[in-house]
């Protein structure tokens, strides 16, 4: 059953793109496996924070959920499953999904439906334009350290490559095939049966636009074979959850000379133990003594990037406030900036002290200052 993301976030439906983000941030640490090991509960909340926060991220899917609620996603899955199903992936492993980019957009499959029926749309590409490679589609999950650095995803996969012989022509000599003599071109041939003008795929090209006298003896005339590849896409430093990376030209190589597909690269940043992203920002819990936070004094921070910061801590400073050391958050986009650490102040409670440890706290206690709330 679906549920609502809003009140799974706990957020208003007027909620701001950064109060998401920030209701997801909170839920995700609180109900992460690896906080909750072998809970059950915990792990179906995990899941519905994230597949609300699927659907509340993307504007459109958020702008579907506000107009149908649950119908927008009725028969599907609201984060973007294989429409083909496990079995109809051509990869094997269930990494790839196509796109329907590319050369099978829906207008030109109504347009083809009705060709069948005698009705000509017009304004349809031509035939060969309409084999133009698929696009691919992958989806990586990464690490916060490896977002806030950023790395290389190598992608291994077998697709349809432009033929290295006749280069992409299908062509024995190959050059581009001249243009079909029957069809002109168009790679359809017209027929009146009664009232209808019937338009079907020329007999002479196969719907192709172009006749190849002589074929390619390597790919048997189709432009493309089939070829395991390797593909190292750059993940760049500060990317964020649900980012999607687009290689232009590396998709599924078209037929007969039409262009490639895209690449589509998804990165799901998996989220960290230490820290808290919000935006550029991080933010990481530290226990102080209550000494320290009494008197002040200063504390050792470790950051993302493994270094390890001194802070100064103020006397008087409150559990649950937000100490904030600027630069040593997420890198943004803008080159050489970067989001600030803030650290939430934690203080341990001890459970084991000496004779002279409890009476100096019970003097204390006994003080004006303590009796006010101090302690």
């Amino acid at each position: 059953m679906n549920k609502n993301p809003y009140e799974v976030l706990g957020v208003a439906r007027d909620a701001s793109d950064a109060d998401i983000k920030r209701a997801y941030h909170k839920l995700v640490m609180q109900y992460h496996p690896d906080r909750n090991p072998g809970d059950k509960s915990a792990e179906e909340k995990f899941k519905e924070v994230n597949n609300a926060f699927d659907i509340l991220k993307d504007p459109q899917k958020r702008a579907a959920y506000d107009r149908f609620g649950d119908a927008a996603f009725a028969g599907g899955n609201a984060s973007g499953a294989n429409p083909f199903g496990a079995g109809a992936n051509p990869f094997g492993n269930g990494a790839f999904r196509f796109d329907m980019g590319g050369g099978s957009g829906m207008e030109d499959i109504l347009r083809e439906a009705m060709r069948g029926f005698g009705f000509d749309m017009g304004g349809g590409r031509n035939a060969q334009a309409q084999r133009g490679g698929r696009d691919l589609l992958d989806e990586v999950v990464i690490d916060l350290r490896d977002a806030y650095f950023g790395t290389t995803h190598t992608v291994k996969f077998t697709t349809n490559v432009e033929c290295d012989k006749c280069h992409g022509f299908g062509t024995a000599d190959g050059k581009e095939a001249p243009v079909c003599p029957r069809c002109h071109g168009t790679g359809y041939v017209q027929a009146s049966r009664g009232f209808f003008a019937m338009q079907t795929p020329c007999p002479e090209c196969n719907g192709l636009g172009h006749k190849i006298d002589k074929k390619c003896s390597q790919c048997d005339g189709a432009g493309v074979m089939r070829k395991s590849r390797t593909l190292d896409v750059k993940i760049p430093a500060g990317v964020e959850d649900g980012a999607r990376l687009r290689l232009a030209g590396q998709g599924e190589a078209g037929q007969n000379g039409a262009p490639a597909g895209d690449f589509y690269l998804d990165v799901r940043v998996r989220p960290d133990k230490r820290f808290e992203r919000d935006g550029a920002d991080l933010i990481t819990q530290v226990d102080v003594p209550f000494t320290t936070l009494a008197l002040g004094g200063e504390i050792e921070v470790d950051t993302i990037d493994d270094k390890k910061l001194s802070v100064k801590v103020p006397a008087g400073t409150q559990v649950g406030e937000k100490l904030r050391v600027r630069g040593h958050g997420m890198p943004t986009r803008r080159a050489g900036s970067y989001g600030d650490l803030y650290i939430d102040i934690r203080m341990p409670v001890p459970t084991k002290l000496t004779e002279k440890q409890k009476k100096l706290l019970a003097e204390f206690a006994g003080t004006k200052s303590a009796k006010k709330g101090w302690f």
